[in-house]
């Protein structure tokens, strides 16, 4: 491909490169900047599908410290998305493969590893020598944590979300004039009607796009330079390539950045969530069943097995022989289904199936159980041949 000529450049109304490196050579603009940079703590809650980019392109940038939370460990289905860790590193906890990849790209800066779960009894502790905090999270407890917990030390919240082939990203920060995120979303969704990314899937390349528009904000929120968003929720739809706005405003009622304030601490947010911690022994679980279980019920004729997972999951992997009824589509289908046989669902992890249990139960099934571990399981312990996501 040939060189871009200047006729060219003129002809696009574009500067040439050479002009626009003249634009902004100014004596002392870019030592200026760079110790603005340096001289920045940014404190990054995750280092999976967002936390990957955000780290890695605030490394490059020249951010003197960074802190990364995380007590999960390097799982081969986390690989297309989350660069920061490659095939050596499964097995290996995420923070320490994290810090390696960050030092590997610039090795001043100071990595300051917590291999831990982020908890109200930690976050305060964890958070208070940053300056800048980065949510990375999927989960809705940890996300409302990060959130109070800012609020609190009134340190910016820099917010990103994605889920199959959309992406959202904000700035939380009402010492700037903004809304929190409980001004936008006041309450958490029922448990288990929002699958994280593990469960629902999302594009590789999204977490990427929304980690880089994170990435950003920080850096403009160093410099002290440009419009953050504060006051907007930026959305993007992969599939369509488009970006909108949507103008957001503090909530006066909001509970913990209102006028009349009636959270002044952290709370239990996996209460508030509706949510338990997850058991070490998933077989604690009176509702759940064994891939093994699932394998023997598949080789007789007692037991129906269902796949819970969407549509478009089961063209990226599936069980042969079972048949699918998607958790969205069970409130008007689970009629098809015999409430008086034992009914074995399986999803991708097993949080949608356990979902689908309480649903049924709901309606008068007696005999239903969850399949730990879902379909992911199976490929690691049952069929290594069906694809892991």
């Amino acid at each position: 491909m040939n060189e871009p000529t200047e006729a060219t450049f003129e002809t696009a109304s574009v500067p040439p490169p050479e002009a626009a490196e003249e634009h902004v050579d100014i004596p002392g603009f870019w030592t200026a900047v760079w110790m603005a940079i340096k001289g920045t703590s940014v404190l990054c809650i995750g280092t999976g599908g967002l936390g990957s980019p955000i780290s890695m392109y605030l490394a490059a940038a020249g951010i003197g410290k960074i802190g990364i939370v995380d007590f999960d460990v390097v799982d081969f289905s986390n690989l297309q998305r989350q660069i920061a860790h490659g095939t050596a590193d499964v097995g290996r906890p995420k923070v320490q493969s994290g810090k390696e990849t960050i030092n590997s790209i610039n090795p001043e800066v100071e990595v300051v590893v917590h291999e831990t779960r982020l908890t109200a009894d930690n976050a305060i502790e964890i958070m208070t020598p940053y300056d800048i905090v980065v949510d990375g999270t999927d989960n809705f407890p940890t996300r409302y944590l990060t959130n109070d917990a800012c609020v609190l030390l009134k340190k910016p919240n820099v917010y990103g979300s994605i889920f199959r082939f959309e992406g959202q990203a904000s700035v939380f920060a009402p010492e700037l004039g903004g809304p929190c995120y409980r001004c936008l979303y006041p309450e958490p969704p029922p448990p288990g009607m929002v699958p994280s990314c593990a469960e629902g899937g999302v594009l590789g390349v999204l977490p990427g796009i929304v980690g880089c528009i994170q990435a950003t904000e920080i850096l403009k929120l160093a410099l002290g330079k440009g419009t953050p968003l504060v006051n907007r929720l930026l959305l993007f739809n992969a599939l369509d390539m488009k970006f909108r706005e949507l103008k957001l405003r503090r909530d006066p009622k909001c509970p913990i950045c209102g006028d009349n304030p009636t959270i002044t601490e952290l709370i239990d947010y996996e209460e508030f969530c509706g949510i338990g911690l997850e058991p070490d022994d998933p077989q604690q679980h009176p509702d759940e069943v064994t891939v093994q279980q699932m394998k023997e019920a598949l080789a007789g004729n007692d037991i129906a097995v269902i796949d819970v997972r969407e549509h478009d999951e089961a063209e990226i992997a599936k069980i042969d022989g079972v048949p699918m009824i998607p958790l969205s589509e069970l409130p008007q289908r689970f009629t098809e289904l015999d409430p008086n046989q034992t009914i074995y669902l399986h999803c991708k992890m097993g949080a949608r199936s356990l979902k689908a249990v309480d649903f049924l139960k709901q309606q008068g099934f007696k005999y239903c159980k969850s399949v730990a571990g879902g379909i992911n399981a199976w490929a690691e312990e049952i069929d290594p041949s069906v694809p892991r996501y």
